[in-house]
């Protein structure tokens, strides 16, 4: 049964942060779940002035204090350090944050996207490499640097479906959580026949019945298998495009998207995978 009920919420102390605080505490309380605060710092970064007068050791312990006293009092009032563990690491933080998740056996990691510089070039960024190299599910928000995202209500939750043995994993994994909350779930499926530059074929459709006939048929075994009855729609056209304007259309809590089971080179996620976290309207749950 798919539960929600070990959160990991890295944070930098950004704006970003203080923006989705709200939303991370209202995930938790929907899905019953703790939540703890990670953060990673250089320990080494320092201002070369005073590497030059005092001891390496000495300025780092100063470092490390600081930003211990500053993750003690970031977002008190949202998760109290009594109810929320606060852990502190150092090192490259997109590595310590998915060992802390796999050793500590977090079932989410809820990260922000940082507005203007993640929606402008995701890959190399920590949440990238996060999305990349998690084992377990990673939510990320849709939401501008100071503004926090849509108020979670979890009403309507959208499925990117495939028709490979790994859908009928990530179909379960979405009609669990999405029962668990009480929300409607739509599957989407589209068959990419055409880019933005492509010529506008008018047969198009009535070409590919048989195609959409056999993702039919298909998607009704997987969901057999996955005892789901969420809703099916099937479309022609641009994936990210669609599933975008899909999830625009039903004023989607949740998009979840499946990714890769293999870590390694070349990673559990596509471009379409990094198109979708960075562009879609609403949160991306990747699992």
């Amino acid at each position: 049964m798919t539960t929600f009920r070990n959160t990991l919420f890295p944070v930098d102390f950004s704006a970003s942060c203080v923006a989705m605080a709200a939303y991370v505490r209202r995930a938790a309380a929907i899905f019953d779940a703790r939540v703890t605060l990670v953060h990673v710092f250089d320990l080494y970064s320092h201002d070369a002035f005073q590497l030059y007068v005092r001891p390496l050791s000495e300025v780092a312990e100063e470092q490390q204090n600081l930003a211990r006293d500053k993750l003690d009092s970031f977002l008190n009032s949202e998760f109290p350090v009594g109810e929320c563990p606060r852990i502190l690491l150092s090192g490259v933080a997109a590595a310590q944050i998915t060992q802390l998740a796999r050793t500590d056996g977090f079932d989410l990691i809820v990260m922000p996207t940082h507005a203007g510089l993640f929606r402008r070039t995701l890959l190399g960024s920590t949440t990238a490499k996060v999305l990349n190299d998690a084992d377990c599910p990673v939510l990320t928000t849709q939401h501008v640097e100071t503004i926090s995202p849509r108020q979670l209500e979890h009403r309507e939750w959208l499925c990117a479906i495939g028709l490979n043995a790994d859908s009928q994993r990530v179909l379960r994994y979405a009609s669990q959580a999405a029962e668990a909350v009480h929300a409607n779930l739509t599957l989407v499926h589209v068959i990419p026949v055409s880019g933005p530059d492509l010529p506008v074929e008018l047969d198009l459709e009535e070409r590919l019945q048989p195609a959409k006939r056999k993702a039919s048929s298909r998607i009704e075994e997987l969901r057999s298998g996955a005892g789901s009855h969420a809703l099916v729609s099937i479309a022609i056209g641009p994936i990210k495009d669609i599933l975008t304007e899909e999830a625009r259309r039903l004023r989607a809590d949740v998009l979840v998207i499946g990714r890769s089971t293999r870590s390694g080179v070349p990673g559990r996620l596509r471009d379409l995978s990094y198109a979708l976290a960075r562009d879609a309207p609403c949160p991306v749950l990747s699992v």
